[in-house]
């Protein structure tokens, strides 16, 4: 596996730093989750459980080590440095000042590994006004501009049901980065600080939007842009057995096959029409699309290449074929609970792909090993 031989300290909690150190795990790093004694990750104690720990921790942990080391004690301090000795990279996603109070900070384990790579997920990054400050997705996502366009054009902004900031500000792009530090240091022999902000990673998001408004001025309404529910040709209606149907016919060619299977060829040159038109056309289409059922109109289009889909429930995701194919939900034994799904790895290597190879580990489950090693 490509990483097989990198080993990372994760000291993280929660989402945004385990999703990014399942995946280096995925591909192969030894991970070791490094716990505080008794309490652990607060994602164990989330609900729905497996066993003592929740459905949640068992998918972001897989392939991974726990150690218990209570980092405010000399001998838990003590042992981390150690540990710290033989990683290549640490990742931990605590506010700013937080470990170099305990002494652990990068300047101090780079004095005795200079090869690390320390990557520090926050909300706000390592400077600025805010970068001691506390804050949550919703939060980034506020700060970001984007919040503020998400949801009707009458309505309030709506919260998104998964975590845009989490995962896509902060730990994908963490993950990006400690791959671009450990492929410098195969050059420079150094390691590196990698300062990821998941504020910083939302706005980086924004391609779409800002653009427009950073070089023309053009501030974006909610509601009323191209890919956020103010065109026809991009939008969800309701049908008739109060299903939804996702219609993402921006070009010419699949917005004309769309409007022919609906039978409003009026409606064809008017793609790029002024938004009262649009808000029109909707109406029109919403009146049309309500007028059968999911399972018909989805029958109409099957074999037109329209870009219209149903807007499906977990239960009909994972039975989808195309969700089969790519192996994105997986069954693998478990010690104690049997067979368990776990969600799949969504980067397909072709040489040496990744692979889920070992259960979410219990708290302090590899301590006494780590120890023994150390020793």
């Amino acid at each position: 596996m490509p990483l097989k031989s990198i080993r990372v300290l994760d000291l993280s909690r929660l989402l945004p730093g385990p999703y990014c150190t399942m995946l280096l795990a995925d591909f192969g790093a030894e991970v070791i989750k490094v716990e505080e004694p008794a309490k652990g990750d607060y994602a164990r104690a989330y609900e729905p459980k497996l066993d003592e720990d929740s459905a949640m921790f068992h998918s972001l942990n897989r392939n991974k080590k726990s150690v218990c080391l209570d980092l405010k004690s000399e001998n838990g301090k003590n042992e981390f440095l150690k540990m710290a000795e033989s990683a290549d990279v640490i990742v931990e996603s605590f506010r700013p000042g937080v470990m170099e109070r305990l002494g652990l900070d990068y300047a101090t384990l780079k004095r005795i590994n200079p090869r690390l790579v320390y990557c520090a997920i926050t909300g706000y990054g390592q400077t600025g006004p805010f970068a001691d400050k506390p804050g949550h997705d919703i939060n980034y996502l506020s700060f970001a501009g984007l919040l503020n366009l998400m949801g009707d054009q009458k309505g309030k902004p709506v919260v998104p049901a998964t975590q845009i900031a989490d995962i896509g500000g902060g730990a994908l792009l963490g993950t990006i980065g400690i791959l671009l530090a450990l492929l410098e240091r195969e050059k420079s022999g150094e390691g590196q600080f990698v300062d990821v902000s998941m504020l910083d990673g939302v706005i980086a998001w924004l391609q779409t939007l800002l653009p427009d408004y950073l070089n023309a001025e053009a501030e974006p309404k909610r509601g009323k842009e191209m890919l956020n529910g103010g065109r026809a040709c991009y939008s969800v209606y309701e049908t008739k057995d109060e299903r939804y149907l996702s219609v993402g016919a921006l070009e010419p060619k699949f917005w004309e096959k769309f409007c022919q299977v609906i039978g409003r060829h009026d409606f064809v040159p008017l793609l790029e029409a002024p938004l009262h038109e649009q808000h029109r056309m909707k109406y029109e289409i919403q009146l049309i699309i309500s007028q059968k059922t999911l399972a018909e109109w989805l029958n109409l289009f099957s074999d037109v290449e329209a870009c219209v889909s149903p807007v499906l429930t977990f239960e009909e995701m994972i039975e989808h074929p195309q969700v089969i194919a790519r192996e994105m939900i997986q069954s693998v034994n478990h010690s104690t609970q049997g067979t368990i799904k776990h969600i799949g790895i969504p980067i397909k290597l072709s040489e040496t792909p990744g692979k889920i190879y070992s259960r979410a580990p219990k708290l302090g489950e590899h301590t006494d090993e780590r120890q023994k090693n150390l020793n």
